[in-house]
């Protein structure tokens, strides 16, 4: 459910729970990366045993934490029963709350998708330049990929992130010093690491642009972005369509990470802008995604799928709220 790829369904999640934009911010710092920050990550890796410690409460908080299967259950429990109403109403609450994905998929997004290029093929493990296929073989075959793995500084620099990540992702689930416990060592090390901002590809200015209205959006602009959502559930045709248009021509031409970047700078701008989360969750935030990643691939996509993602916001905060 998680990936780069699909990081404006990851974006949805972490916009409506509490920890959202704190998840957002590792990842995005995590985007930017280079080889010789991992080690002054590393540095700050709790032990192995004061880990396996803080994993046990993780785990029990993963039990814990609202699912969309939780939001069916109750609706069905529901019944004709005097407390329909009331269980309706708190399916309501849940489902603007719970997450489509899990912690889970959150951390293999980080370890093979965020962390990508941290894992290198084994030694003596490498792959051969020219596909070799055994006697007796089709040549339709496969050749099989040989194993990769992390380096050791690699692997305590990603454990650094997942903690991080998982202290924010379950924050209402977690008490205040596991979270802080998880978290102090990503904060430790951020503070030595250089200030540097992650890429948004060659249409930075433009997403960069929105991202900065998005920031500073008034209280009007919050009930206009609203009732341009109402109004795209309404007439929502065309919608999926051209968001997955944008987001397979952003894998095409390789900017995946520099989408991701701009869906998780997303989640904080909203949280900045104090968007209720009601509202994000009920279409504020597949407006904004949707014309963000239009704006990824703004050069890439065709123009009807741009004027599908693109019009609602300029239709609410103008033109220049794309920096033109």
């Amino acid at each position: 459910m998680y990936s780069l790829v699909s990081a404006p369904v990851l974006g949805f999640d972490l916009t409506r729970i509490e920890g959202g934009a704190a998840v957002s911010d590792v990842l995005t710092r995590a985007l930017a990366l280079d080889r010789d920050e991992l080690a002054t990550l590393a540095e700050h890796r709790l032990d192995a045993g004061q880990r396996a410690d803080l994993w046990a409460a993780v785990e029990i908080a993963t039990t814990v934490q609202p699912t969309v299967r939780d939001v069916a259950g109750l609706t069905k429990s529901a019944g004709t029963d005097t407390t329909a109403e009331t269980r309706a109403s708190t399916a309501l609450n849940l489902l603007q709350r719970a997450p489509l994905g899990t912690v889970d998929g959150l951390l293999q997004c980080v370890r093979y998708d965020v962390l990508d290029w941290t894992w290198e093929a084994a030694a003596g493990e490498a792959e051969p330049r020219e596909p070799q296929f055994p006697p007796g073989s089709r040549a339709a075959d496969p050749a099989p990929k040989a194993a990769k793995r992390q380096s050791e500084v690699a692997s305590e620099a990603t454990a650094v992130i997942c903690d991080a990540v998982v202290a924010g992702y379950l924050r209402h689930e977690l008490e205040p010093e596991i979270r802080r416990r998880l978290a102090g060592p990503w904060l430790a090390a951020s503070r030595r690491l250089p200030d540097r901002a992650v890429s948004l590809g060659p249409t930075a200015s433009s997403v960069q642009a929105l991202l900065d209205r998005v920031a500073s959006l008034g209280q009007q602009d919050g009930v206009r972005l609203y009732k341009q959502a109402e109004a795209g559930r309404r007439d929502s045709a065309g919608w999926a369509p051209a968001i997955h248009s944008a987001s397979w021509a952003v894998h095409l031409a390789g900017r995946v990470r520099e989408a991701a970047a701009a869906q998780f700078l997303l989640v904080q701008a909203v949280e900045t802008s104090g968007i209720p989360v009601t509202e994000r969750a009920a279409g504020v935030w597949n407006l904004l995604s949707g014309a963000v990643q239009a704006l990824a691939a703004r050069d890439l996509v065709d123009a009807a799928t741009a004027h599908r993602l693109l019009s609602p916001v300029i239709a609410t905060l103008g033109p220049s709220a794309l920096g033109s």
